[in-house]
Formats: C-alpha cells, sequence, structure tokens
C-alpha cells in the first residue's frame, strides 16, 4: 500500500477497508489491491467523507465491476463502491428513478412490471450507475434517449442534480465531472403492455445465451464497434462495422496469452479461463488489436476500461 496517505482519514459510518483486493468484486475476478475500499452508508456518509478527503488523494467510484480490469499493481486512490443505501428503484408513471447500484436487470424488469418499457437494459451487465456513464445501450436503443437525469456527489461533496447537455453523451462516454460519484439517475420509458414487456426481455435473455459466452468469466463487450457515431450514441451509415467481425477477419477468434482467450462463441469477448492475470487479458486485447490494424488499418479502441499499475517485477 501506498505510504503517501495520511494517518487518519475521515471518520464514516459505513466501510472504510485499508489495501483491499479488488479481484473478487470484478467480473473478470483478476487485480490488485486498492489502497482503500470506501463503502459508504448512505449519502450524507458519501459527502461528509468526500468534504473531508484531502484534495490530492484521488478517489475512484467503481460499479459491480462488470466492465473493468484492475491492473495487477493495484491502484492508488479511495475507490468508493455504492451498496445497498443505493440500489432503491422508484415508478411514477413513465418515471423510473433508480439509485445507482441498482442493476440494469433489476430496473427494467421493475419498469416491465408497472408497463414502463426500459428493455433494452435487460440484457446489459452491470449497474444503473456504469450504465449513464458509459452511455450503455443495445437493440438501437441507448441511455441518452430515456435520460432525464442524474445525482452525483461532487469531490468538494455537494449534492449537484445535472442534467444531459451537463453529461455531453457520445458513444461509450460522457463527460461526469472528475471524482463525482453518480448515486441516482431518472430514465423516462414509454408505456407498453407488462406482459409484451416481459415477453421481449425472455426473447432477447434467450438470444443473448445463444450467441454471448454468458457462463464465463467475461466483461462484456471487449472493444467498441469501429463505426461512426452521431452525439445520441446511433451509428451513421457509413461505417457500419462490427468488432467482432474484424476480430474474426484477422483471425484472432479463440486467440490465448496466458489464461486469457477471445471467446470461440463470441470474439469480441474476452474470457478467463482460470488463472488469467490482468497482464494476460490486457496484453491480449493489444495483441488482438495490432492484428486487426495489420490486417485492416482499423484501431480498434477497448470499451472496458482499465485502471490501476502493472504488477511490479
Amino acid at each position: 500500500m501506498t505510504t503517501d496517505f495520511p494517518q487518519t482519514l475521515p471518520q464514516v459510518r459505513g466501510k472504510l477497508t485499508p489495501n483491499r483486493s479488488l479481484a473478487d468484486l470484478t467480473w473478470m475476478r483478476v487485480g490488485g489491491a486498492a489502497d482503500y475500499l470506501f463503502q459508504p452508508a448512505d449519502v450524507a456518509d458519501l459527502q461528509d467523507f468526500l468534504r473531508q478527503l484531502p484534495e490530492e488523494i484521488q478517489v475512484f467510484p467503481m460499479g459491480v465491476g462488470s466492465n473493468l480490469i484492475v491492473r495487477d499493481g493495484g491502484i492508488r486512490a479511495v475507490v468508493i463502491r455504492l451498496g445497498r443505501g443505493f440500489n432503491q428503484i422508484a415508478i411514477d408513471g413513465d418515471i423510473v428513478t433508480a439509485g445507482a447500484a441498482a442493476l440494469d436487470a433489476h430496473v427494467a424488469k421493475r419498469a416491465a412490471e408497472s408497463g414502463v418499457d426500459l428493455t433494452f437494459l435487460r440484457t446489459i451487465p452491470g449497474a444503473i450507475g456504469g450504465a449513464v456513464r458509459m452511455n450503455a445501450g443495445c437493440y438501437g436503443s441507448y441511455v441518452v434517449d430515456v435520460f432525464q437525469s442524474a445525482t452525483i456527489v461532487t469531490r468538494q461533496g455537494e449534492l449537484v442534480e445535472i442534467d444531459a447537455k451537463a453529461l455531453n453523451f457520445r458513444y461509450r462516454q460522457t463527460d461526469l465531472p472528475d471524482g463525482a460519484v453518480l448515486i441516482a439517475a431518472t430514465l423516462k420509458g414509454t408505456h407498453a403492455p407488462s406482459g409484451t414487456l416481459l415477453d421481449r426481455m425472455d426473447a432477447q435473455l434467450k438470444k443473448r445465451d445463444e450467441t454471448q459466452p454468458t457462463k464465463d468469466r467475461t466483461a462484456g463487450s471487449t472493444f467498441r464497434n469501429p463505426a461512426g457515431f452521431s452525439s445520441t450514441g446511433q451509428a451513421d451509415d457509413v461505417h457500419d462495422l462490427k468488432a467482432w467481425k474484424v476480430i474474426d477477419n484477422a483471425g484472432m477468434r479463440g486467440a490465448r496469452r496466458g489464461g486469457a482467450q477471445m471467446s470461440e462463441k463470441h470474439s469480441n469477448f474476452m474470457i478467463n479461463t482460470g488463472g488469467a492475470t490482468a497482464a494476460d487479458l490486457e496484453g491480449l486485447g493489444e495483441e488482438v488489436r495490432k492484428k486487426v490494424y495489420e490486417q485492416s488499418g482499423i484501431t480498434l479502441e477497448w470499451e472496458i476500461m482499465r485502471i490501476g499499475e502493472p504488477a511490479r517485477d
């Protein structure tokens, strides 16, 4: 653990754990330790902590680790992970307000039961905080299409509501302020019969299980599709390419490096076959990017977030 931290961090009512391994908190099950892991009890606990935390100490808000690789050397920061106090779901007409820790699938199901269509969220791994931050989407729909507002706690501990303009939604990107922790989002769906929505989600799940390695340790799509996208996240009609296709064309379906492998079932999914390190996974991804560029001249961009430091020799 780094020695740059003060002897005493702010007092909390939640849980503050030093030198906490993050491997078991990510879907890939790899990675080193955070200097500290903070799990706030509630919003006020989070505000007080950030307000009192020395400015030079970095913070990293972490969701459920579904689209994340933590490097083997860990991360020199306080990692903030929201839990039960931040997973409420409330529905009022066609408006759905969800805590950042509410799972995307749970939000989609609760909304459908109330006749509100947010079905595109059903097969997106992760929680609402990450979905907003990454403008997650599938089946032609994106978070920006249903987004109304979000509530954040700033690095200074202030509670602020922000709109779509402030977030500047783009394909798999937003401009969340540095050090801010997103704690809730309000979404607006369209009305439809509950049975129709539930049936649609069942069909989506069946299709996903048929085409993706859902039983393996993955972090979702490894690379963004190499297409042109508008500010709303919709693909244009000029470069409608798929990452899996260019990976296949480069002969990298099933490629391996240590315990890491590009899935045989869907070549844009990287899996931990058992015993992989973060270096194996990231190294394989960079090898895929190199091969794709050599074969097609296309530079793939990572969709999986990689954070932290490599292991020291």
